[in-house]
């Protein structure tokens, strides 16, 4: 926005650009200077005023969920209809859009039939012309792709001479792009494309200049190769001959790189389960990676066992047994290609009949004596492997005791010396020979002489003097690692000493001393401790009514219309006796006492007035509120969408190790997913609440359906997955990493929160937990992304544990968080503009400052005309940063007007 409010200064183009930090400062700084450049009228162009030849232009790119821009208004008559969907309006996927006029739907004009199809790769390059005739009323369009059924609006066509003449230049903006180094200059070539978008009569012309050259057209991209830097500079013009004041931007191209004459770099790693003698079995994987620092790697090949050059794109499985060489060699983009390289493995034959028990081991945990007694408990755990056909049980025998089947850690806290016999068999029917260890537990420890700990806690509402309201509560409490806590007592203002139930509630004005004492269960009685506190004198009489505000949430059309519900919830506070009653009446309705949100159905426009009473009795002036629902949509006949999605730790063979888990999703444009079902190998049909955990080896196959709120049921759809055999023991601890993210200024602090979002993987047992530490803080178990918001410098330490034990090597990342841009920001929920409450969330823009902070960069404004201009162009910077809708800009731009702000 700060870039807009510059360029339309007099005089001159500007060829800087701030960090949104910094713009939003800025908009403060020169917030009423600014306000009164929007009452001089538009200068004239030097040419006169063309007729109003309608041109509506509709673009489209990348999304699937609405338009890029859209016209809105026309007037009735012959008009063009421009529909652009390319590369230089941001499609870089190749995907097709339509234009398509609605014929059929009730409420609409079907008078034109229009149907346009659009494709960066058709024959126009993606721009398509149409001529066609409107007439006085309502058009709807929409896309009519499969999946695109969010692109669709309305146009609103008038009468001859109906909308008055357009007075309001177009909108215009510029993209680089290209490919960049690391100084962000661009690398032999950088493409400039310029977007006009005019909601009156339309764009007729876009043009620039390339280093203060002529203006020329614009028809497509500007390709600049030249090293150095350059300006360009651009406007555009709509029919009504009301042209932009001219805008810049400022980019550099790199000097050209010496010519690369030297082949790539490439290496040969082999992977696979391997033998004593290094020999692989049953399968060996060989993954290729090649690097190039000059023009960057074209292409790599390889040769096996002397046969031709193959192109690789992904490992090379090799799985025949017997001794193999494989060739390999890569080339980059200057045709440069290393000598070839070679590596020689082994696929030893497959092994003979398992004859051989498994291996099993015992590990005794728990806290140890300096006998090495086991004190309290020990916990025995038996691990046991098989290279073989794999472990089937494993089995103990405690102190001469039947066998047992062992599924967890055995706990012993019997005193005296215990021996554990333990055994394992393995598929093939091998049983190990039973193994043993020894172990002692303590006798109890010896008799508690040591008191409890025990401490205070007072609470309740203070003043600024410390001194608590009404009422304060203390609270007591007691711990003792020995014989536990028998009694705690207190005696308040040197009375007698009172058993402890509940925290004691004092009442009475004035300083008040409170001793307290807790004994254990060995009669060991603390020192007697104090704490004093003062109870204010009541506060006056309340003579003060409540503040009460409304907000209103639902689904929303694009006219701001609520579809199907709005929900009318209503907030009341009281800083004197407290909120008794908050009352609400719909539609003149009678007033009703509000206990929870309103729901609001009917289509038509809905006005609520609402009031609140405080416990004095003070009563507050009502207050309204208007919205409309809009007319329900026609009957839903199509199914959801459900998808499936596995993921787990995998194997070379892409089978699922340990676990898979299968995540289902249903979507439903018409009334709502109603219920996801699925079947896992054929059986019952099962409602879907969360994702479903498969851990039995085997190959599964899950069937799954959805059903919307109107019955309609998706035909079930499968998909199959298999779970390897566990493998041997793990020794490997996990990789783990970190990624911090955020809003960033130019120096690369974060604005207003940093992110740290730990990541662990273990191909073997799997990750147990995650830990961090906050600027060398006490470790702690990571359970989602760590939020840091205050500023500064911070580090942050981190380490991961598998389920086997093993912990990976303790890492660091060091950020900083910069300072709040406004420190004094307004942060009530909604956007209040005078007495007026919009309604719209008072969204936290990232650096500190709110909506409103925005809105009230300036305490004055020459007039109210001012007023009304800065508050449109800070919501126009705010739409096009995606923070608002075109509804909520509209909410906000009324109550604007309606307010007394610079009158």
């Amino acid at each position: 926005m700060f870039e807009r409010l510059l360029s339309a200064l007099p005089g001159g183009t500007t060829t800087f650009r701030l960090p949104a930090t910094a713009r939003r400062t800025a908009v403060a700084m020169l917030a009423t200077a600014v306000a009164a450049l929007w009452l001089v009228p538009a200068v004239a162009t030097g040419q006169e005023r063309r007729a109003p030849a309608q041109v509506l232009t509709w673009t489209a790119g990348n999304s699937v969920t609405e338009y890029l821009s859209a016209p809105t208004t026309a007037t009735a008559g012959t008009v063009t209809v421009v529909f652009e969907n390319s590369e230089a309006t941001g499609n870089t996927t190749g995907m097709s859009h339509t234009l398509t006029f609605d014929t059929t739907s009730s409420g609409y004009n079907h008078d034109v039939d229009l149907n346009i199809v659009a494709s960066p790769f058709d024959d126009n390059g993606g721009r398509h012309e149409a001529q066609v005739t409107l007439t006085p009323g309502t058009y709807r369009y929409y896309c009519t792709i499969p999946g695109h059924g969010q692109m669709t609006g309305e146009l609103v066509v008038t009468g001859d001479g109906g909308g008055g003449g357009d007075t309001t230049a177009p909108q215009v903006s510029a993209e680089v792009t290209g490919d960049q180094n690391a100084d962000g200059d661009y690398t032999g070539n950088a493409s400039v494309a310029l977007s006009a978008t005019d909601t009156g009569t339309g764009v007729d012309t876009t043009e620039y200049s390339l280093d203060d050259g002529n203006w020329t057209t614009y028809t497509e991209p500007v390709s600049v190769t030249a090293p150095g830097t350059h300006t360009i500079t651009y406007r555009a013009t709509d029919q009504a001959g009301n042209t932009t004041q001219p805008k810049t931007t400022t980019f550099t191209i790199a000097e050209k790189t010496p010519e690369d004459t030297t082949p790539p770099q490439v290496t040969a790693k082999i992977t696979g389960d391997q033998n004593t003698d290094g020999d692989y079995t049953g399968n060996a994987s060989v993954a290729l990676s090649a690097t190039d620092t000059g023009t960057g790697v074209d292409t790599t090949e390889y040769s096996l066992d002397d046969g031709n050059w193959t192109t690789y794109t992904e490992p090379v499985s090799v799985t025949a047994p017997g001794t193999h060489t494989i060739t390999y060699r890569a080339t980059d983009q200057a045709g440069n290609t290393t000598q070839p390289k070679t590596t020689t493995f082994t696929i030893a034959e497959k092994t003979p009949e398992d004859t051989t028990p498994p291996q099993v081991t015992a590990k005794i945990t728990g806290d140890q004596n300096t006998d090495g007694d086991y004190t309290g408990n020990a916990s025995v755990a038996l691990s046991a492997t098989d290279t073989g056909t794999g472990v089937d049980t494993t089995e103990y025998s405690l102190d001469d005791g039947n066998w047992t089947t062992y599924t967890e850690p055995v706990s012993v806290t019997a005193p005296g010396t215990h021996t554990i016999t333990y055994r394992a068999t393995d598929q093939a029917g091998n049983t190990t020979q039973p193994k043993t260890t020894t172990f002692t537990i303590a006798e109890k420890t010896p008799e508690d002489t040591t008191p409890p700990q025990v401490t205070a806690k007072i609470t309740g509402d203070q003043n600024t003097d410390g001194d608590y309201t009404g009422n304060a509560s203390v609270a007591l409490s007691a711990t003792d690692t020995g014989t536990g806590v028998d009694t705690t007592e207190y005696s308040l203002d040197d009375g007698n000493w009172t058993t402890y139930t509940e925290p004691v509630s004092v009442t009475a004005p004035g300083t008040h001393t409170i001793t307290y004492r807790a004994t254990d269960q060995a009669g060991n009685t603390t020192q007697p401790k104090t704490t004093t506190f003062t109870i204010a004198e009541k506060t006056p009489e309340d003579t003060t009514p409540p503040q009460v505000t409304a907000k209103i949430t639902g689904d929303q059309n694009t006219d701001g219309d609520y579809t199907g519900n709005a929900s009318v919830a209503l907030s009341a506070t009281d800083t004197g006796t407290g909120v008794d009653t908050t009352e609400y009446s719909l539609d003149d309705g009678n007033w009703t006492t509000y206990t929870e949100p309103v729901s609001v159905t009917a289509p038509g426009t809905h006005t609520i007035t609402y009031r609140a009473t405080d416990q004095a009795g003070n009563t507050t002036q009502p207050k309204t509120t208007t919205f409309t629902i809009a007319e329900k949509t026609p009957e839903d006949t199509t199914p959801p969408q459900v998808t499936a999605k596995i993921t787990g730790d995998q194997n070379t063979d892409g089978d699922y190790t340990g676990n898979a888990s299968v995540a289902l999703s249903a979507t439903d444009t018409g009334t709502g997913v109603d219920t996801t079902e699925y079947s896992l190998d054929d059986g019952n049909w099962t409602t879907y609440t969360e994702p479903v955990s498969v851990t039995a080896p085997g190959t599964h196959t899950i069937t799954y359906r959805a059903t919307d709120q109107a019955g309609n049921t998706t035909q079930p759809k499968t998909t199959t997955f298999t779970i390897a055999e566990k493998t041997p023991e793990d020794t490997t601890p996990p990789q783990v990493t970190a990624k911090i993210t955020g809003d960033q200024n130019t120096d690369g602090d974060y604005t207003g929160n940093a992110s740290v979002a730990l990541s662990a993987t273990d191909t073997g047992t799997g990750v147990d937990t995650t830990e961090y530490s906050l600027d060398d803080g006490n470790w702690t178990t990571y359970t989602e992304p760590v939020s840091v918001t205050a500023p500064g410098t911070h580090t942050i330490t981190y380490r991961a544990t598998d389920q086997a034990g093993n912990t990976s090597a303790v890492e660091r990342i060091g950020f900083e968080i910069a300072a709040d841009s406004c420190p004094d920001s307004d942060t009530r929920d909604t956007v209040v503009i005078g007495d007026e409450d919009t309604g719209v969330d008072n969204s936290e823009l990232g650096d500190g400052c709110t909506i409103s902070d925005l809105i009230a960069a300036a305490s004055t404004y020459p007039n109210h005309g001012a007023f009304v201009s800065h508050v449109d162009g800070v919501t126009d910077e705010l739409k096009t940063d995606g923070v608002l809708t075109d509804a909520e800009k509209g909410r906000i731009m009324r109550a604007a007007g309606r307010s007394d702000i610079g009158k």
